[in-house]
């Protein structure tokens, strides 16, 4: 069954759930070999992988994507996933936007939808972010959504760029 993804609203952003024709917004930031340092794959040379790589994650049922965007049919700057993990109540955050919305709080914002989402709605227990020690904007992200440090994972990514360690960063909401 295909988790749902609602249409969330902030006081600046709409996300909404990923479409096909993406793709080519979601380029940009997907092309950008800054953006891309530190994830599981290289920048995107063409549309044509971007455009593959949106049909997967649509494709798949075990996650929620959210597009970011400035108003509902407005263009993507960015996603946000949810992925449930392996353990009842635990959800894993990830998070990427394009280099022109750098610098505007969007990112935060729309983790921080999510997020309160995921816990609100979802009824997570436990939202965590794994990411690149060098990568400090991720990090702030995972802290402006009221994420703290839980540990160092050695050796624990095979990347683009080499065996990486990850942070993890958490938080955990119990219920009443």
């Amino acid at each position: 069954m295909k988790l749902p993804v609602p249409i969330l609203t902030t006081e600046r952003l709409t996300l909404r759930p990923l479409r096909h024709s993406d793709a080519p917004d979601l380029f940009e930031a997907f092309s950008d070999e800054e953006a891309c340092k530190y994830w599981s794959h290289a920048a995107h040379k063409t549309v044509e992988q971007s455009q593959a790589r949106v049909d997967e994650v649509i494709a798949k049922n075990d996650l929620q994507t959210w597009v970011i965007t400035q108003s509902k049919d407005g263009p993507a700057l960015g996603w946000v996933v949810l992925v449930p993990g392996h353990r009842e109540g635990v959800a894993e955050l990830g998070y990427i936007i394009c280099r022109s919305a750098w610098g505007k709080g969007f990112m935060a914002e729309a983790a921080n939808a999510v997020v309160d989402y995921g816990f609100g709605i979802e009824k997570y227990r436990r939202i965590f972010a794994d990411m690149d020690p060098e990568n400090i904007g991720s990090t702030r992200i995972a802290e402006k959504c009221g994420m703290t440090y839980e540990g160092r994972l050695k050796g624990n990514w095979d990347t683009q760029i080499g065996v990486r360690d990850s942070l993890i960063y958490g938080r955990v909401e119990l219920p009443d």
